[in-house]
Order: structure tokens, then C-alpha cells, then sequence
């Protein structure tokens, strides 16, 4: 689909100079774009490579000369991944799946589903499930009985949503993601070993031979609006009460979500982060990759923890924590600016008892 200089300036909310009226059909890096592409040029560090392509028209920094660098038109970016926040939403076609209901999708008569649905094949949908207006659903998709799902939502290619699982609007899943599954709760008849080690930070006074009980998980999950779950995330129902996403947040691919946990609105978890059973998450709370949280602990709102930290006890709001345990950003470096010397320390504590009498000698 060709788009126009102008239209895509308006779309972004930018300012544009030279032929608005030239076409492009799509984005591409400047030293490989072609005279139909748009090249991606919003840093300085970039301008070299609109010489080495064939772009026409660019995204560019603000007060690049863009006529300096050969271009006929130019987009104005102050903040550049914003705009390709704008620009690859103008752009992106979506899924490719026919409107209607796919005569090999199965619906059970009593479900309900919006207006203007794309519901593609082997999709199973159950007993009492509501869908909202604008749905699309891609193949081999199952929505459990009782589901609650908003208006406009995307639900890819084999992804599980669980029974009773109420979600909002403009809800995206990527592959895979299996929402609504029991949580991971079992017991022993008399105290496990894990309790007991909990107990006493380590000590063990019997070991014994113990089996597991299952607890069965009567909750359910609750997403909110506007929430984005990747591939092959996994969202636990709760035990009780429902397991809960706020609206805006967004789960990156491989992230384990335990049974009652509480996540805020507006978070941001990266791939392969794992929250254990009810620990509470506040709002726009940001956890890089491999993060992990404890069960039954609060992490406060406007957290921001690096990537493969490990939180073990309650996080204030605001603070920006890394590490193993986790502990504030700045403790961190010096931890580990501390650890680097430990080799020279080393030597020189061996060099002095080197030259040192043993203890007692005279």
C-alpha cells in the first residue's frame, strides 16, 4: 500500500518538508532502502547511510539537511522511536484473516461474538463465551466456556485462553500464550521441607518421605484494556480470587505469571520474567529480561529492576534495583567494582603474611 510524504506526517504528528506528495510503500534502514522506501534515518549517526541508498524521502533528525543529503522530501522526528511507534502502526497490514466465522471453526451455539469478527479455522470457542465487536482470531485459537473478551481484540495463531477468563479492550496475544491455566499449588499432609526451611534459613531437623496434594484453582484470570501478551506466556488462574493484569501492560514472550498474582497497569515485563504466586506488582513497574519475583511480596510502583534481578523481599516504590540478591542500582556497581579488586586483595593480603611470622612466633 503506497502512503504519501503528507499523510504520514499528519499521521505522526510531524512537520515535513519538500514533495509531501511523493509516495512510499514501505520503511527501510538508509543504506538499503529503495527510491519507493522510506528510510530511517531519525540520529545523525545514520546520514552516512542515506548516501549509500536509494531513498527518495526520510525520516530525519530535526535541522538535518535533508537536501544536502539528496533526498526530495523529509519527515521531522524529535523523538525517533516514538515515531516508529506511529509510523509501523500506519504501516503494518495485520493479520491476514477473512472476515466471518471460517466454516472449520467450531462455536458453540450459545457463545456470543460481535460484529464484524475474523475468526479463522480450527478455532473452538465454548458455551457462554462473549467476544466484542472487531474480533480477530487466527487459527487453531481455543476460548474456553465463560470467557469475557472486549471489543477489538488480536488472539494469534494457537494461543489457550481458560474458562471463565474476563479480558478487555483492544486485547493482543501473540502465539502460544496460554491464559487461564491452574495455578501451581499443592501440599502436604503434615509440614513440607520447604516450610520448614523456610523457617529456620536452612536447618532440617528429619527428612522425611512426603506426597503432594493438589489444591485446586477456583479463580480465574482478569486482564484489563489495552494489554499485550507474547508468545508462549503463561498467565496462572488464581486459587480463590483471579489472577490480575492492569490495563496497559505489556508481558514479552516467555513470561510466567503465578496464581494470584497482581500486576498493575502500565507495566512493562520482558521476556522470560517469572512473578511466584501472590506477590503483588505496582504500577509501571519495568523488569529487563530473566527477572524474578518471590511469592507473597510487594514491589512498589515505578519500580525499575535490570535484567536477571532477583527480588526477594519487598521493593519501595520508585527505587531502581539489579542484582543477585536484588539491592539499589547504585550499591550494585560498587559491589561489583569491589569483587573485580578481590584478586589483587588477595595477593597483597598474601604477600604481606608471606612476609609475616605466624601467629605466635616471636
Amino acid at each position: 500500500m503506497a502512503h504519501r510524504i503528507g499523510d504520514i506526517a499528519r499521521a505522526l504528528g510531524a512537520e515535513a518538508e519538500g514533495d509531501l506528495d511523493l509516495t512510499v510503500t514501505g520503511a527501510s534502514e538508509p543504506q538499503a532502502a529503495g527510491p519507493d522506501q522510506l528510510a530511517l534515518a531519525m540520529d545523525p549517526r545514520y546520514a552516512d547511510g542515506i548516501g549509500k541508498g536509494k531513498a527518495r524521502a526520510a525520516i530525519v533528525w530535526p535541522g538535518a539537511d535533508w537536501r544536502g543529503m539528496g533526498l526530495e522530501a523529509a519527515i521531522f522526528a524529535p523523538r525517533g522511536r516514538l515515531a516508529m511507534a506511529g509510523l509501523t502502526r500506519l504501516m503494518d497490514p495485520g493479520p491476514a484473516i477473512a472476515s466471518g466465522v471460517h466454516p472449520m471453526a467450531v462455536v458453540d451455539p450459545t457463545a456470543d461474538i460481535g460484529a464484524g469478527a475474523a475468526i479463522g479455522p480450527f478455532v473452538v470457542i465454548g458455551a457462554g463465551v462473549r467476544i466484542g465487536p472487531g474480533a480477530r482470531i487466527a487459527s487453531h485459537v481455543s476460548i474456553a466456556e465463560g470467557a469475557r473478551i472486549g471489543a477489538e481484540p488480536l488472539i494469534l495463531q494457537g494461543a489457550r485462553i481458560g474458562a471463565r477468563v474476563t479480558i478487555g479492550d483492544r486485547f493482543i496475544c501473540q502465539p502460544g500464550a496460554v491464559i487461564g491455566a491452574d495455578g501451581f499449588s499443592f501440599v502436604t499432609p503434615e509440614k513440607s521441607g520447604v516450610e520448614e526451611i523456610r523457617e529456620t534459613l536452612g536447618s532440617r531437623a528429619e527428612i522425611k518421605d512426603q506426597t503432594w496434594t493438589r489444591i485446586h484453582s477456583l479463580g480465574a484470570v482478569t486482564i484489563g484494556d489495552d494489554v499485550e501478551i507474547g508468545a508462549n506466556v503463561c498467565i496462572d488462574r488464581g486459587t480463590i480470587r483471579d489472577t490480575q493484569i492492569g490495563s496497559g501492560t505489556k508481558l514479552d514472550n516467555l513470561v510466567h505469571i503465578g496464581h494470584n498474582v497482581q500486576v498493575g497497569r502500565d507495566c512493562l515485563l520482558c521476556g522470560q520474567v517469572g512473578i511466584a504466586g501472590s506477590a503483588r506488582i505496582g504500577d509501571r513497574v519495568v523488569m529487563g529480561g530473566q527477572c524474578g519475583v518471590n511469592d507473597n511480596i510487594f514491589v512498589g510502583n515505578d519500580v525499575i529492576a535490570g535484567g536477571a534481578t532477583k527480588i526477594f523481599t519487598n521493593a519501595p516504590a520508585g527505587r531502581v534495583l539489579l542484582g543477585y540478591p536484588a539491592v539499589k542500582m547504585e550499591t550494585h556497581v560498587e559491589m561489583q567494582k569491589a569483587l573485580r579488586r578481590l584478586p589483587r586483595l588477595a595477593a597483597r593480603v598474601a604477600a604481606l603474611e608471606k612476609g609475616q611470622p605466624e601467629a605466635g612466633e616471636e
